[in-house]
């Protein structure tokens, strides 16, 4: 057997084994040793410079804290990759790294078309949080594929909003769809106006009825005496006048919105009731007569029956 493994030049003593494979293995230790310092220190210094510049990039242009953090998060990602890239060519492990790139690439491909829908709902979330069209605690609306769908503000995530509707039930929202769609935010700034149309009749003054929702408005403690609320005529129809009222609530929220509305209105009912002005409803009077024509007695009586 060992003369065997000496024709085929392979040593069969320790002190051989050493001699030959010695220079190698301390070779690749050494490769290995530069390869863990050197890893240590970019790494080191690369997170604690890029995490610095990238947060402080990022809170000097106004984003909202969570983005500050993801941002944080991506920079720490970035040192790492870069440390393990300039300590494996420092080390000379150029081979491991060529296989590393091509590997990362092909999984980067595959997450990419498997998390489209995700991705896109990641960056929505960053610009929603960056432009801040609405903020928790606003109501909003916005259209949805079964019509206009309204809810307060809950939360803001980079994948998902979500917000409680006005029957107290919680929806999540993908960021993607109120970003790529228009979102009313009736609160947005510390006036909302209340706009509301009076039906009166034909024969009723108009003057007086607006003289009427004018000073009822002026009993509801929610609504704002500045702008002053007024009445403009906007329609004739068929069984009424249209009289549009428009007032003002300061620190708009849906339930402000909603009370205020309801107390003005009653208040502005009870008023023409007692005012003896009408608010009809829509009604259809038909006119005309019947012709009955080719009938003989018998078929009368049957009719009469």
């Amino acid at each position: 057997m060992g003369s065997i493994l000496l024709q085929q030049g392979i040593p069969t003593s320790p002190g051989g084994i050493v001699d030959q494979y010695g220079p190698a293995l301390i070779e690749v230790a050494a490769k290995a040793a530069l390869f863990v310092v050197a890893f240590v220190a970019i790494y080191a210094i690369g997170r604690f410079v890029l995490v610095r510049l990238v947060k402080g990039a990022l809170g000097a242009r106004g984003f909202d804290p969570k983005v500050v953090g993801l941002g944080g998060t991506v920079a720490r990602a970035l040192a790492l990759f870069a440390a393990l890239s300039l300590a494996a060519t420092m080390a000379g492990f150029g081979t491991v790294l060529a296989a590393f790139a091509t590997l990362l690439g092909a999984l980067s491909l595959a997450l990419g078309f498997a998390a489209q829908d995700l991705l896109a709902n990641f960056a929505a979330g960053i610009f929603i949080l960056k432009d801040d069209p609405f903020g928790i605690g606003d109501w909003i609306e916005w259209p949805s594929g079964d019509g206009t769908k309204s809810g307060v503000v809950q939360d803001i995530g980079l994948r998902v909003t979500k917000l409680k509707t006005f029957d107290n039930e919680l929806i999540t929202v993908p960021n993607s769809e109120l970003a790529d769609n228009a979102v009313t935010n009736p609160v947005a700034d510390d006036q909302l106006r209340i706009p509301f149309t009076f039906g009166i009749g034909y024969e009723d003054d108009i003057e007086q009825a607006k003289e009427i929702i004018v000073q009822e408005a002026a009993t509801v403690d929610r609504l704002k005496g500045e702008p002053e609320p007024d009445v403009i005529l906007t329609e004739l129809a068929d069984s009424y006048v249209g009289l549009t009222a428009r007032a003002h609530i300061d620190d708009p929220s849906r339930g402000k919105y909603v009370k205020a509305l309801s107390a003005w209105v009653q208040a502005v009912k009870e008023r023409f009731d007692a005012e003896g002005i009408d608010m009809p409803y829509p009604y259809t009077e038909l006119t005309g007569g019947i012709d009955i024509e080719n009938m003989d007695d018998a078929d009368l009586a049957r009719a009469d029956d």
